[in-house]
């Protein structure tokens, strides 16, 4: 039975209130374990299902999403410009227990190559080095607070109206580092029109070229990264994980299938890859396999370090 355009669709699960903009299929919403959640059409904008969509909440490394867009819109941006890597760097990644690139320390690689880094391994370290090279000031902590300042400047400019950062990259000092389901999904429609962007997040592994320990990065998105048993989810465009003890498991992902586009958000969700795939199957029509895939999520491990 097809509803009415408009149409809102409204359902109790587990004691919250879900609001939803069913789609064309009219079907009931699938349930999500998140404590905050968000689907929209990734072309439009509409928003197809939210469950507090305007609650803040801490996210983790989805921040990085604001550390690139804010280094891509520096005016001295060059992809191909190198990037000393400082001991503090590693240091820094040590001594906060944090995801990491594992950058040589002397090392000299290409901002084209730390967006990588930053985005598929979640490198705090490569964090660290982007906001040192496009922040503003004399010293690092001067200049690190100013890229800080101009990831709020660029969350302001793009309605983000319930964000703030106190961190390039998901690790906040005083806890005020905050967002909510529906600002990260308007960040992430806002970097998915960037080719540069949209490239590196769909990217299952990257050769390093000597500047890591690591021989090659790989995607810490499990939507993107190919199982031991070959599988990564039909139509996965990205986008980036996020995990950290205030945060919970985070997910900012995005699917395109059947000639549809939708970016979704979920914050503190024990459950993310499977509530991702449900909500896509929901959103787009059941992908071959999925099933599978997401008795497989229900088994995630917990990360040892936040990602």
């Amino acid at each position: 039975m097809r509803r009415a355009r408009g149409a809102l669709a409204v359902t109790i699960v587990t004691g919250a209130l879900l609001t939803v903009a069913a789609p064309a299929q009219a079907a009931a919403a699938p349930p999500v374990t998140a404590a905050g959640a968000f689907l929209m059409d990734g072309t439009t904008g509409a928003t197809l299902f939210s469950k507090e969509p305007d609650t803040k909440r801490q996210m983790a490394s989805t921040t990085k999403i604001m550390t690139f867009v804010t280094a891509l819109a520096s005016p001295d941006f060059d992809l191909e410009r190198k990037v000393p890597v400082k001991q503090e760097y590693l240091d820094y990644v040590v001594r906060e227990g944090a995801s990491s690139a594992h950058l040589k320390a002397g090392s000299t690689p290409t901002v084209r190559q730390l967006l990588y880094g930053l985005m598929l391994p979640s490198g705090c370290d490569a964090a660290y080095a982007l906001a040192d090279t496009f922040g503003a000031g004399a010293t690092t902590k001067e200049r690190t607070a100013d890229f800080i300042a101009k990831m709020n400047a660029k969350a302001k400019a793009l309605g983000m109206t319930n964000t703030v950062y106190d961190s390039f990259d998901g690790i906040s000092p005083t806890g005020n580092n905050l967002t909510t389901p529906r600002d990260l999904a308007k960040l992430t429609k806002h970097a998915m029109k960037g080719l540069t962007f949209s490239r590196i997040v769909k990217v299952t592994s990257y050769d390093t070229g000597g500047t890591s320990t690591d021989a090659t990065w790989k995607n810490s998105n499990l939507l993107i990264q190919p199982s031991p048993t070959g599988y990564a989810y039909p139509g996965a465009i990205g986008v980036k994980t996020g995990t950290g003890t205030a945060a919970g498991k985070c997910l900012v992902f995005s699917v395109n299938r059947n000639g549809k586009t939708v970016i979704g958000v979920l914050l503190n969700d024990e459950e993310r890859y499977a509530d991702s795939m449900a909500l896509s199957d929901w959103a787009l029509g059941s992908a071959t396999g999925s099933k599978a895939a997401v008795q497989r999520a229900n088994t995630e491990p917990i990360p040892d370090i936040l990602d």
